[in-house]
């Protein structure tokens, strides 16, 4: 009876954002994932986009920290204390009879064995009554409404902010997948390291992120755009104001975007004729934040010849397969215990 009072939770734990999806009513959360710490105390200042605000700006004795990296956990206890925190939101509304959530949490494809235990044990730390885990491409696949349950090839490109998963799914499994520790985080990190090198000019990280949003492109577009920045200058120390153009930035994107077209080629190349044929027909779909970059679709369908298609909501698809793969909870159930089992 007391199920009936159970509202479980999909969470996509990104690098750079956690969203949280709950049945019925959708994604509730969207916040970055982002922790600021007081050093001394070790207490938690803020959560979410209030710690993202704070990231480059605060005193010594606090510390803004992404407790995730590359996909996966670098700082446990503070990760658990920030699933803790996003599982509490999306259930403001919690009745007196209400079980805690059986959460369903979105891993990278290449994932280890103690990387998956380690997300599940920090989800049931924070609350969970049952923590299961679902690999990212497949949650992307599901929430950009693939086939993925029939015997037809379907081909997702996940790029987010620290691994672009690339996978190609048949029959509700993975027949081949790439995942490479190079997204978003490693694009904006190009940016910085390019006006370092170019100007002797000093930026943060939401200033490289915010260059990439506004004038970044994975090929030259034809009409030049420019935003001007701020930064620190390296020689003088000063403050300094420079305008840069958008075919510098997609200079500086070069290498990390041909490390994408590079994963997407490698995963083709092992897939089977019969499900090549399938994508040639499907096309390759793009989902994630790293989707967004201008004319990537276009970069990736002239390096492949095949057609690229950029999904509808494409930073929702894994929040939302995540969500929509609760209801087969029983097929994952099984599905993670025998994939440690076989990782051991």
């Amino acid at each position: 009876m007391l199920g009936g009072f159970t509202k479980d939770l999909g969470i996509d734990l990104g690098t750079a954002n956690t969203l949280v999806y709950t049945r019925g009513k959708g994604i509730i959360v969207r916040e970055p994932s982002v922790v600021a710490i007081h050093t001394d105390t070790k207490s938690i200042v803020a959560v979410g986009e209030s710690a993202k605000k704070m990231i480059g700006r605060t005193p010594g004795n606090i510390r803004a920290i992404r407790p995730m990296k590359d996909g996966v956990i670098a700082d446990f206890d503070t990760t658990a204390t920030m699933i803790k925190y996003f599982i509490n939101q999306a259930q403001k509304q919690r009745s007196l009879f209400q079980r805690h959530p059986n959460v369903m949490v979105c891993v990278p494809s290449g994932i280890t064995a103690v990387e998956q235990r380690a997300v599940e044990d920090a989800t049931k730390q924070a609350g969970a009554r049952e923590a299961y885990t679902i690999e990212e491409p497949f949650a992307a696949a599901i929430g950009a409404d693939l086939p993925v349950w029939e015997p037809t090839g379907s081909m997702v490109v996940d790029i987010g902010g620290g691994t672009t998963e690339v996978a190609v799914i048949s029959l509700g499994g993975i027949v081949t997948s790439k995942s490479v520790r190079v997204a978003g985080d490693e694009m904006d990190e190009a940016i910085i390291q390019y006006i370092k090198r170019q100007y002797n000019l000093m930026i943060g990280e939401r200033t490289g992120e915010q260059l990439k949003m506004d004038i970044g492109s994975a090929l030259a577009l034809e009409k030049v755009e420019t935003m001007e920045i701020r930064g620190r200058d390296l020689v003088s120390g000063l403050p300094k104001t420079i305008t840069i153009t958008s075919d510098e930035i997609s200079d500086a994107l070069s290498d990390t975007v041909g490390a994408i077209v590079d994963a997407v080629k490698v995963t083709l190349e092992k897939c089977p004729p019969e499900l090549a044929a399938d994508i040639m027909d499907r096309g390759i779909v793009l989902t994630g934040g790293g989707a967004l970059l201008r004319n990537l679709d276009k970069l990736l369908a002239s390096e492949t010849g095949m057609p690229v298609i950029v999904a509808e909501n494409p930073l929702d698809c894994v929040a939302v397969g995540t969500g929509r793969a609760l209801d087969n909870i029983h097929l994952f159930k099984s599905k993670s215990s025998s994939a440690l089992r076989s990782r051991r």
